[in-house]
């Protein structure tokens, strides 16, 4: 009876947590710089022809989806773009984490999710596209990032781009990358903050090996959500999750063994994810300016808010390649009520701005954000 009567308290959104010094300043105009000038040599570091992303450089399918707001969500979820029911029309894209374009068993198993959804109406964040209607979401299939503050970042961010030349070096590589990750390429010594980050990073490592649909999706960093703070996740149904037939994943023998898996599925039945959201309870056990700390679900519940629906369509074996790379995703192409938030992620507006504009200026490519679904999958659109 006490626990029916008990009403959780939830931590109040402040805006402590979008602020920025001038270091920071600074400091992400080093990640920029350093994001550009990689950009400009991208398309030598994968040995392609155009210039690719920093990060979710390999691109495996861009599929129609809906976006489904629910009604009846409790109010302290029905927040921003939750606040009114509806269904939208949606593109989503399926990426690997990596920055290089290479076969999948040289890339790792960290994953995105970056969903766009169309006819949401209010001011977006994004820089000069105040009047876009639509919304994006940048997730992952991890729950936690390698770093929390932009300071480190300045570094560890350049390190992230030259991770596969690491790789390439076997032992005396991972060596390297561990003096440079701990020491800032020798001009400190290490300290608790990199070991953290460092074994955070590790992590990635024992990601499972299986179907992409499989995988939960999350932020990893907090957002504001209306007058509260969460994380977000998206979570295959169970019935979407019993549908799967292929879900080993061989990365010994294939070197394309991603994209066709989930291509497959999707051209035999539709497939359904919840859109979750885990309100911040307590900062000491849910803090939020530690990326590298997971919210631990039995402290704070995930609540689904939301349904993506990937309905079962004819998808390329190229996996819809042009539309992949000429669509832009960013976390604050989104409502004020449900932006990024904590120092780290404030990096991230002018990160995702102007690695978008290199990279479509460097191909040669009109950068626009569609209003509708259908302008995505027209060719003429880019």
């Amino acid at each position: 009876m006490l626990k029916k009567l008990f009403k959780p308290k939830y931590v109040p959104y402040d805006t402590k947590y979008i602020e920025l010094s001038e270091q920071d300043e600074r400091n992400i105009r080093t990640i920029t710089d350093d994001i550009r000038n990689y950009i400009t040599r991208s398309d030598k570091a994968s040995n392609v022809n155009y210039h690719t992303r920093d990060a979710h450089a390999k691109g495996y399918c861009a599929l129609k989806a809906k976006f489904e707001i629910l009604d009846n969500i409790p109010k302290e979820y029905a927040q921003g773009l939750y606040a009114k029911s509806g269904i939208h029309d949606a593109v989503i894209r399926f990426s690997n984490g990596a920055s290089r374009v290479s076969p999948d068993r040289k890339l790792g198993l960290a994953q995105g999710l970056a969903i766009k959804v169309f006819d949401v109406l209010g001011e977006k964040l994004a820089p000069g596209e105040e009047d876009s209607t639509t919304f994006d979401f940048n997730l992952i299939n991890h729950p936690v990032f390698f770093c929390n503050r932009i300071e480190d970042y300045a570094y560890i961010s350049k390190l992230f781009l030259e991770l596969p030349e690491y790789s390439e070096k076997g032992a005396i590589g991972k060596a390297q990358l561990a003096f440079n990750w701990l020491t800032n390429y020798g001009s400190r010594l290490p300290t608790k903050e990199s070991l953290k980050t460092f074994k955070t990073l590790g992590g990635f490592t024992s990601i499972e090996p299986k179907n992409t649909l499989l995988y939960d999706f999350h932020s990893q960093g907090v957002v504001r959500h209306g007058e509260y703070m969460a994380k977000i996740r998206v979570k295959p149904t169970e019935a979407s999750n019993e549908k799967v037939k292929r879900r080993d994943l061989d990365l010994a023998t294939k070197e394309e063994a991603i994209r066709p898996l989930i291509i497959n599925e999707i051209r035999e039945h539709d497939y359904e994810f919840e859109v979750q959201i885990q309100l911040c309870r307590n900062p000491k056990k849910q803090p939020i300016e530690e990326l590298t700390t997971e919210w631990k679900e039995s402290d704070a519940p995930f609540v689904t808010v939301a349904r993506l629906t990937i309905p079962c369509q004819d998808v390329p074996d190229d996996g819809n390649f042009d539309i992949m790379e000429n669509l832009s995703f960013t976390p604050f192409r989104c409502l004020e009520e449900n932006r990024p938030i904590g120092n780290l992620q404030q990096s991230r507006l002018k990160a995702y701005q102007i690695a978008s504009e290199t990279r479509h200026e460097l191909n040669d490519v009109k950068r626009q954000e569609p209003k509708r679904l259908k302008e995505v999958f027209d060719k003429s659109f880019f």
